[in-house]
């Protein structure tokens, strides 16, 4: 999973840190999400889609990463 963030939509809520603190934090200056992990460890992945869905800005994304292919065997 790969998290992204847009502050320019943020609105300083803040349920983003209150549900996964690990991967994200405020700005002491003006609010605003601070992505503190972009790849979150396993343990924080459903804390983080409960992020996202908790964002009233929808200020939070995330993809998959791709799985790499493997080359077929000769």
């Amino acid at each position: 999973m790969r998290v992204r963030v847009d502050r320019d939509r943020c609105c300083g809520a803040g349920n983003c840190v209150v549900t996964a603190p690990e991967v994200f934090d405020q700005d002491d200056a003006d609010g605003l999400v601070l992505l503190r992990r972009a790849e979150p460890p396993p343990e924080a992945v459903e804390r983080v889609r409960l992020a996202v869905e908790l964002c009233p800005a929808g200020a939070i994304s995330v993809a998959s990463r791709p799985v790499p292919q493997r080359s077929p065997a000769p």
